[in-house]
């Protein structure tokens, strides 16, 4: 009875020894696991936040000294822009200026080749405006009198319709470039030489007309009542004051 006993007691020591081996496991996993996470934690590297890349420095233009520089400087300043004919608004009004003395010679007055010969497109007027006086001031009233729009016109060799006003948008929709005359008396003076003028009705019927070999004036006075007055080979016609 006796050994029964002890034996008994020997197996539940030896139940507690392997019980108590396994807790030891347990908490030495338990503990491995603390130290390794605080060792992962510990010898991670923080996290680096890139630096911004600093602004590209915008470069500031650089203007020519004298009235070029002045007048690109507030082209640039107003926002104006010219035909990309010309690399900057002081390189397009020199050119308005270099061209401003022969102008005429195509058979229009000054002021009337600068408002009518497309200049004036977009911000060409602007720019003139303040170009002219500073590059070629002598045609600062030449300028003048083409932005106001009161200016002598002249006419050349083509055909004209006879009105006080422009051309209207249903005309120009069927010939882009008609052209329209003032009635009133002109004078073309010159060397003509097969110089020919007719006046004719609006329903294309020749009301006066005449043919010069050779002359040195002549005086035409167009009517309300025309419909067009055509030139060919004769000089500039001009208003009669």
């Amino acid at each position: 009875m006796g050994g029964v006993i002890l034996r008994g007691m020997n197996m539940m020591r030896g139940v507690g020894v392997v019980a108590a081996g396994v807790a030891a496991v347990v908490l030495a996993g338990c503990g491995g696991g603390g130290e390794g996470d605080v060792g992962a934690k510990a010898s991670s590297s923080p996290s680096v936040t890139a630096s911004p890349d600093p602004e590209e420095s915008v470069e500031e233009p650089v203007y020519p000294a004298g009235p070029e520089g002045d007048i690109d400087r507030l082209a640039d300043e107003e926002g104006w822009v010219v035909d990309d004919l010309y690399e900057s608004a002081s390189e397009f009004v020199a050119d308005i200026c270099d061209s401003l003395p022969d102008s005429s010679a195509g058979g229009a007055s000054r002021p009337q080749w600068l408002a009518e010969s497309g200049n004036f497109d977009g911000d060409g007027k602007d720019v003139l405006q303040a170009g002219v006086p500073k590059l070629c001031p002598k045609w600062s009233k030449t300028l003048t009198e083409a932005v106001s729009g009161d200016y002598e016109r002249w006419f050349g060799n083509g055909t004209f319709l006879v009105s006080s006003k422009s051309p209207t948008a249903a005309q120009l929709e069927g010939d882009e470039d008609v052209q329209t005359i003032p009635p009133g008396t002109y004078r073309a003076a010159g060397s003509m030489e097969d110089c020919y003028w007719e006046r004719t009705s609006e329903s294309g019927e020749i009301v006066d007309n005449s043919f010069a070999t050779s002359a040195r004036v002549i005086t035409v006075t167009i009517a309300s009542s025309d419909g067009q007055f055509t030139s060919r080979g004769c000089a500039v016609w001009k208003p009669v004051k």
